[in-house]
């Protein structure tokens, strides 16, 4: 793997490789500008080469296509007291509460060129996620047997859910993807109801007797995004010189 802050995903040669770039706390809005421009690059290319985002949101709502208010369990006034923005988006998927801690992964994919179509793509990132998961010692399974679970995909174990794919394609190229609970703050993340199944939401840190290190699940999630999607070679960057952050600084507890 290769490592810097500035290389962008876009190159004039040739790649079936997969670029990886680590954002780390970033802006919702920040992240929807960059997945916007890297669909654009890649959907105008004739390789395979894609992209991968991995970051993590300050709390706030993102609301997809088969969301409703009734998903928000707590009412306005507590939103507003925290200042937690809702959006309404373009991608499958319910309503999800977004905070530190819970890994969002961005994957934008030439599904035409990699012969996969929408639902193949869902299928494939649940079972990365579900390999990243064992490995990380904690069983986890998709929601075949749940009458919701096609509308709703997401990753779930004993306990409840850890985690839900809110999709999207533009131009054959994916976009939207996977929110994992790490380990956020879950009495805020329960907030909102990121599932039509009534199925508890739980966090990976909630499944183990120890912590659970953040980087090492990105590490994990990119070895098995990679292997899933077949990519041979895939490259780290930290950071992307588009990414536009804003001058507030957010505040996290350790």
């Amino acid at each position: 793997m290769s490592h810097s802050p500035t290389q962008s995903v876009t190159t004039l040669t040739r790649s079936d490789a997969l670029e990886v770039h680590l954002l780390g706390l970033v802006e919702y809005e920040a992240a929807q500008f960059l997945q916007e421009r890297l669909i654009y690059e890649i959907s105008g290319r004739s390789d395979k080469m894609g992209g991968l985002l991995l970051c993590e949101h300050p709390p706030m709502i993102t609301m997809g296509r088969e969301a409703s208010r009734s998903q928000i369990l707590v009412d306005e006034q507590d939103l507003r007291a925290r200042q937690i923005e809702l959006k309404w988006v373009n991608r499958g998927g319910g309503t999800i509460m977004h905070a530190p801690g819970q890994l969002a992964v961005y994957p934008i994919l030439p599904l035409n060129r990699l012969e996969i179509g929408l639902e193949e793509y869902r299928h494939q990132l649940q079972e990365a996620t579900i390999a990243m998961c064992r490995e990380m010692k904690i069983k986890a399974n998709r929601a075949d047997n749940l009458s919701e679970g096609a509308n709703d995909p997401g990753i779930f174990c004993h306990s409840g859910q850890l985690g839900t794919i809110g999709a999207a394609v533009k131009s054959w190229t994916s976009f939207h993807g996977l929110f994992l609970n790490v380990c956020p703050d879950m009495e805020l993340v329960r907030w909102a109801q990121m599932n039509t199944m009534g199925v508890r939401l739980t966090s990976m840190a909630a499944q183990q007797v120890r912590p659970v290190s953040m980087h090492k699940v990105r590490e994990s999630m990119i070895r098995h995004v990679a292997e899933t999607f077949d990519y041979s070679r895939y490259h780290v960057y930290t950071g992307h010189p588009l990414l536009v952050r804003k001058k507030k600084q957010i505040y996290v507890d350790a």
